[in-house]
C-alpha cells in the first residue's frame, strides 16, 4: 500500500498510508492529512490514488506544492520521489522497492535555468509564533535604547512655571489696576 513517510526535521519517520481515493493534506484537523506546521496551507493538497502513482493537485496553497523540487499546481508522484508542502518534505513508498533516488532524479524533468533560479530565491514567510521560540526569547526591558523609555518632563515643566509667571503678572496687573482706581 502507498504510504508518505515525512522527510523533514521534527517529523522524521512518521507516515501516512494512502487507504483512500482521494486524501486532503493541510494544517487544520478537518484534512485526511493534517500537518500541524505554519509553512503549510490550511488546505494544502489533494492527494489521489492511482495504483503506485499518486496524482497531485495544489488547492491554492500560499507556499505552494512541489515534486522533486519542482514546483506544480497538479502532477504525478511516483514511488520514491519526494513532495514537498510548504517546507514539509516527504517521500512516496510502496511496498516494492523504491527506485534509487539517482535513477528518480535522472527520470524527473529538469526545471529551466530561470525558473530553478527563482525558486530558490523564493523566500517563506512564516505565519504564527512556535512555543519554543516565546520560550527561548529574551525578557523585555525598558532601558534608554529600547524606545519605550520613559519621555522627558521637560516641556511639561516650561509650560507650568510658564503658566505661573503669566497668572502672577496677571495677578500683578490686576493689582495695580485696583489700587490706581481706588487712589481716584
Amino acid at each position: 500500500m502507498p504510504r508518505l513517510v515525512l522527510l523533514s526535521e521534527g517529523l522524521t519517520g512518521r507516515t501516512y498510508e494512502l487507504k483512500t481515493d482521494k486524501t486532503t493534506v493541510g494544517r487544520v484537523s478537518d484534512n485526511a492529512f493534517e500537518i500541524p506546521e505554519a509553512s503549510v496551507s490550511s488546505h494544502h493538497a489533494e492527494l489521489t490514488l492511482r495504483g503506485n502513482e499518486v496524482l497531485v493537485k495544489d488547492l491554492g496553497s500560499t507556499n505552494g506544492t512541489f515534486i522533486n523540487g519542482e514546483k506544480i499546481e497538479e502532477g504525478v508522484l511516483k514511488p520514491g520521489q519526494t513532495l514537498r508542502v510548504g517546507m514539509i518534505e516527504m517521500r512516496l513508498e510502496t511496498g516494492d522497492a523504491a527506485p534509487a533516488p539517482a535513477t528518480a532524479a535522472a527520470a524527473a524533468p529538469q526545471a529551466p535555468p530561470s525558473l530553478r533560479k527563482s525558486l530558490e530565491q523564493t523566500r517563506v514567510i512564516p505565519q504564527g509564533v512556535k512555543l519554543d521560540e516565546l520560550e527561548a526569547a529574551r525578557p523585555l526591558t525598558f532601558d534608554k535604547k529600547s524606545g519605550f523609555e520613559r519621555k522627558s518632563d521637560r516641556g511639561t515643566k516650561i509650560f507650568i512655571v510658564a503658566a505661573i509667571v503669566i497668572a502672577v503678572a496677571l495677578v500683578a496687573a490686576l493689582v495695580f489696576i485696583l489700587m490706581r482706581s481706588g487712589a481716584e
